[in-house]
């Protein structure tokens, strides 16, 4: 696999697993009610910073 390729494939990795959590974060607070919990949203913060580091890496 060339590096671009496996860069490719590292970001839509990282939007998947993004948008699962967005999901269900989406989903407690619409049907649920329920706000995320801090931790939930540090974690989220941290999946994206990790998704423009692979995004910006060369």
């Amino acid at each position: 696999m060339t590096d671009v390729s496996q860069k490719k494939e590292n970001v839509k990795m990282h939007l998947k697993d993004l948008r699962l959590d967005l999901k269900k974060m989406h989903l407690a607070v619409t049907e649920e009610f329920l706000l995320p919990q801090p931790n939930e949203i540090k974690t989220l913060i941290y999946k994206m910073d990790k998704l423009l580091k692979a995004i910006e890496s060369k």
